[in-house]
């Protein structure tokens, strides 16, 4: 395998991106095909990674660490950043699903003439991103992939996107940036009551600079930490993800140590840490009632853009969930089982009632992907190995449903510059091929046996009916919300696509069925949630594994 594999694809875009900035004044071909190779590129070391991946390790695979920042602060000990990348079954799903979105958009942004330098460049910073909030293994890492995706969304929407796309933009920018924050303030808490137990072990002498620790050692520095026999300057402090997450790790009468008894308004510190860290990830996934900033998001993105945010962009939300929310605070979650499943159904049925009330078909998708999102929490909140198994494939389901109903919509905007539903009937007639596979994806968004989205939503419910911590009228009152797809999808199929045909503002002959193109765009996103349908097995063999291992950390 080649060495830093994980590197590379964090890399690749990013090279991509400062490629088209310094190449020289040319046609826009030059720069969306240095972004097509790049993505492609970013595929191949991908199936690299797939074929090497070990679906019977539960660990951590193709791990890159290297000290990045280490500096001295006094009596406050030392802080240490690494530079540490690594895959396991619940990242890596993610990591495919993000380089196959990633790859459709970027095939979709064919037609971007308009300032095509700056489009191609941005959209690969957001790629790398992306791909590096997935595969980090710190959390300050983490947080700067996190935040850095901010910039290329908000001039993406900004400057590419519809009539009121400043305003989209703003709204994407603050929501997002006021929860980074919250996010913040507790990684920053994190960090101050954690240490590295391996670097302080070398701080302390127990083990040579060079040596390498063996796992007994890991008790013995840990018991020095809560005996008070190691000097606050020893104190190595750390960012790592497996480090935060081992309550062993927290120095005594710190802020967010697991015996701290440090209340706020009469809240347990620890308690107001884990809502922080949920509502930053809330903002992104979007739980109701912070998801306002995902209609007009959508509604205002290019098609391409789209494609991402719904793609990609909010699996962050869930997979934040459940590696640093659930992760760092496993208690505190189970605790709060019962009001996070209530918002996950409140978002499934909320989501499902605009979806079914909305004229522009942007907009029905968009809240759509409120409503299935709500079933990723769902899953999460029931703390049961179907739950999160569901939700981690119900994110990559979403991701290629998604995906394929805003290309859909696209297809028909870049010919109308119309989205209202309303405003067509009997398409069939004029666009066969096109009304085939927007009813493949209706169907599969739905939850129709056979594709992805039945499976996702099966095993999310699955997991909620079978937790000890969830009442049954949470679950039961969730599956409102497959009824409401059925409504909107099938009332939008019906009316767009039966009957004679009809446009409303006349100009029937724009109406030309797939091109070349579009097809070849469209029929492996068709393929996949067929046969990961049909193989659900392809994506749980993956993750199962890692999920049965993470439970047993979290009791």
């Amino acid at each position: 395998m080649i060495d830093h594999i994980l590197t590379f694809l964090i890399a690749i875009p990013l090279l991509g991106a400062a490629a088209i900035a310094a190449w020289p004044t040319g046609r826009h071909e030059h720069f969306r095909l240095i972004a097509l190779i790049a993505l492609l590129l970013e595929a191949i070391v991908a199936a690299c990674v797939y074929f090497s991946f070990d679906y019977l390790d539960a660990g951590h695979q193709l791990s890159e660490v290297k000290d990045w920042i280490t500096l001295p602060i006094g009596s406050l000990g030392v802080v240490s950043i690494d530079y540490a990348l690594a895959v396991d079954g619940i990242s890596f799903p993610l990591v495919l699903l993000a380089v196959v979105v990633l790859f459709a958009g970027v095939i979709s942004s064919w037609n971007i003439n308009h300032k095509a330098r700056g489009y191609f460049a941005l959209y690969l910073l957001l790629s790398g991103s992306v791909i590096g909030c997935f595969l980090a293994q710190d959390f300050f890492l983490f947080y700067l992939f996190f935040e850095f995706m901010l910039l290329p969304m908000y001039f993406l929407i900004g400057l590419w996107g519809g009539p009121r796309r400043e305003y989209a933009a703003i709204k994407f920018f603050i929501y997002t940036f006021l929860g980074s924050l919250l996010i913040l303030i507790v990684m920053i808490g994190l960090y101050l009551s954690a240490i590295d137990p391996v670097e302080t072990a070398r701080a302390v002498g127990i083990i040579g600079i060079e040596d390498a620790i063996h796992p007994d050692m890991i008790p013995q520095i840990q018991q020095w930490l809560f005996d008070g026999k190691i000097a606050p300057e020893q104190l190595i402090h750390t960012f790592r993800f497996s480090y935060l997450a081992d309550p062993g790790n927290y120095i005594p009468g710190s802020i967010l140590a697991t015996t701290s008894e440090i209340f706020i308004g009469g809240i347990p510190v620890r308690l107001l840490a884990f809502w922080f860290l949920f509502i930053g990830f809330a903002v992104k996934l979007p739980v109701v009632p912070v998801h306002t900033w995902l209609p007009d998001a959508h509604v205002e993105a290019p098609t391409p853009i789209s494609v991402v945010l719904a793609g990609i962009l909010l699996k962050i939300g869930g997979y934040g969930f459940i590696r640093i929310v659930d992760g760092f605070f496993p208690f505190e979650a189970q605790y709060s089982a019962v009001p996070l499943a209530v918002l996950g159904m409140i978002s499934i049925v909320y989501g499902g009632f605009n979806a079914l009330g909305q004229s522009d078909l942007k907009k029905m998708i968009a809240y759509s992907s409120v409503s299935h999102m709500g079933f990723v929490l769902l899953g999460i909140a029931a703390f049961t190995a179907e739950g999160f198994n569901g939700a981690i494939y119900q994110m990559v389901s979403h991701g290629i449903l998604s995906a394929m109903l805003f290309l859909l919509t696209g297809v028909i905007y870049d010919r109308t510059h119309d989205r209202r539903i309303d405003h067509y009937r009997g398409l069939i007639g004029v666009m066969p091929h096109f009304t085939v596979i927007t009813g493949i994806a209706f169907f599969a968004s739905l939850g129709l046996p056979g594709f992805s989205g039945f499976v996702g939503e099966l095993f999310t419910l699955m997991g909620a009916f079978q937790s000890d911590a969830l009442p049954v009228w949470i679950p039961a009152l969730s599956t409102l919300g497959i009824v409401l797809a059925a409504g909107y999808f099938l009332w939008t199929y019906q009316r767009m696509f039966f009957g004679s045909f009809w446009y409303k503002n006349g100009n029937t002959h724009v109406l030309t069925d797939l091109t070349r193109r579009e097809t070849v765009l469209l029929i492996p996103l068709v393929i996949l949630t067929i046969l990961i349908g049909i193989l659900p097995g392809l994506l749980f063999d993956m993750s199962g594994p890692t999920v049965s291992a993470w439970l047993e950390t979290l009791k």
